[in-house]
């Protein structure tokens, strides 16, 4: 009578962590679709003399990484200790992306505008974003 009982109890249970693994998806979107705009991206835009002056120079990152950056019209190459430069595209004033977007860097930040952000994705494979912060080191 017990082993029945038991039986019983843990078909129930089973039973009910089935629902959860056969709730429905959400409903696909049934608009019509009428068009697809694409559009290219645009050119660059320029970087000042006095944006230049602010970023350039060498950071000092938060995880230990020695950060240098060098401004030319409409880009910047990060220099991560001895690794390759990195080119970033200027996208607003004093905020730069890379190509595939996976790389951000933001200028100018903080009450006296010494302080940046970068952030990455480290692995695309894995939903993952890594952000630094530092300081311009003093010149």
């Amino acid at each position: 009578m017990r082993s029945s009982i038991l039986i019983a109890a843990s078909l129930l249970l089973s039973a009910t962590g089935a629902d959860a693994q056969t709730m429905p998806y959400p409903p696909a979107d049934t608009a019509p679709v009428p068009w697809v705009q694409v559009i290219a991206p645009g050119k660059a835009p320029r970087i000042r003399a006095a944006e230049a002056e602010n970023i350039s120079g060498a950071y000092e990152m938060s995880n230990g990484w020695y950060l240098r950056v060098l401004t030319a019209p409409r880009y910047i190459e990060a220099i991560i200790d001895d690794e390759k430069p990195i080119r970033l595209a200027a996208v607003a004033p004093y905020r730069f992306a890379s190509g595939d977007g996976n790389i951000t860097m933001d200028f100018h930040r903080g009450a006296d505008g010494q302080d940046m952000r970068m952030s990455y994705v480290p692995d695309l494979r894995l939903g993952q974003r890594v952000v630094l912060e530092s300081r311009l080191a003093q010149r």
